[in-house]
This record gives C-alpha cells, structure tokens and sequence, in this order.
C-alpha cells in the first residue's frame, strides 16, 4: 500500500490520539503534544463525517477539561490547527484556547514564564569600566555584539586598543552596538569576568587575560596587524 506524505500525517496523529484516549480513559492527565493529537484526530474526523466548520470549533473547544492534562498544558495550547477534509474541499480549521478552564490559577507557574526577583537587577555589579572613543576608519557598517573581546574586534575600528584590553560592551547579554563610517562615538566597556580566558576571537589573545606576557604578545600582534583573516 503506498500512501502520500498528507495520509502518513495522519494516521501518526490517529495513532498518538489513540494512546491519548487511553491514558485518559485511566485517568491519567494528558501531556501537550497527547493534549493536542487528541484534539486535532477529533477535529480530522468531523470534517470527514460532514459536520459545519463552526460545529466543529465549538466541539473541538469542549473535548478537554485543564483537569485532564498536565499542570501548564493549557497555556502551551494556544491554538489548534488542522487541514481538514470536508465534503466540498480542504479547509483550514482553527480553535483557540482548547481547553476547557485552560487559565492557570494566579500563583501557579506557566511553562517557558521568565520569574524574576522583586526590584531592579544591576548588569555587571561592582565590575570595572572604561569609556573610550571609537571611529570606523572603513567603509561601511560594523556590529560588535557583547560577548566580544572589544580589543580584538574589526582593525577598521580606531580605538585605544591597550585601554581595551579584557573588556566588552557594557550591554546586556545577546545585545550589540553597530559603529557607522565615519561617525566617533564613545562606548562603555566593563571588564570581562569568568575565567578571564580568551581563545578565537581575532586570534590576538589566546590565553588568561591577566597573564603580562598574554597581553603583552597581544598588543604586538595588534600593533603588527596580526588579526586572523587579515
């Protein structure tokens, strides 16, 4: 029997279904993608039966109470989509927020939710910063992200290269700041922590950022232009 990619779809949701109906019918709650088979094979098939495109969301939104699934399973099932069959064609069909009472009570926590402390968290506490002025001598945009070694960044950019050295931009993780042609701009830079250990980058370190002899073959290697790629 050969079968297109669309039937073996969805003979894999008929069969995580199934095993969602029998962990229910032992009471067992349901997990988010046994939640969402279950819901979606009950959807496929009232579209094959011939049921109304409305009759189908209001049945589908009822299938499921919170107390049948697992604590946070609500919240992740946002939406249900599935293209269904109907008589006259294939439709997509939508129900949002499925399940039943599906709004966490107030305290209890919501999977992928960020719980931060009361009041305001200082970036980079009680760490040593320097300010310098930066010019891109190049020709056109460069972006420093905040994890870099600011000293072994882009030679196109003009800066006091030893006043940099075991620092990055004082920014918040993943965060950057892009240096236009022509344009100086003063930076803040905070001092690098962790193990203080620098290796990749423009190849100009490579070593603990407080060993002498370290910054010292890596102000020579700036200074000569020993930038990996260069």
């Amino acid at each position: 029997m050969n079968l297109s990619p669309t039937e073996l779809e969805r003979l894999t949701i008929f069969t995580a279904a199934e095993h969602a109906r029998r962990l229910r019918a032992r009471g067992i709650r349901l997990s988010h993608p046994e939640a969402v088979a279950l819901i979606a094979d009950e959807m496929l098939l009232a579209a094959r039966a011939g049921m109304e495109y409305e009759a189908i969301v209001d049945m589908a939104a009822g299938l499921l109470t919170a107390a049948e699934v697992e604590p946070g399973v609500p919240s992740l099932a946002e939406f249900i989509a599935v293209e269904a069959n109907f008589p006259e064609g294939t439709k997509l069909v939508i129900v949002f927020r499925p399940i039943a009472g599906g709004l966490e009570a107030e305290g209890e926590e919501i999977p992928g939710e960020i719980i931060t402390p009361a009041g305001e968290i200082k970036l980079n506490a009680g760490r040593e910063r320097v300010e310098i002025e930066v010019l891109n001598t190049g020709d056109r945009d460069i972006q420093v992200r905040s994890h870099a070694h600011f000293f072994e960044t882009n030679p196109a950019l003009r800066f006091d290269r030893a006043a940099a050295f075991g620092f990055r931009l004082d920014v918040p993780s993943g965060a950057g700041m892009r240096f236009e042609p022509g344009i100086a701009r003063k930076v803040r830079l905070v001092a690098m922590a962790g193990t203080r250990i620098v290796q990749g980058q423009a190849g100009l370190t490579g070593g603990r950022l407080d060993d002498p002899a370290v910054k010292a073959a890596a102000l020579t290697a700036a200074r000569d232009g020993g930038y990996q790629g260069s």
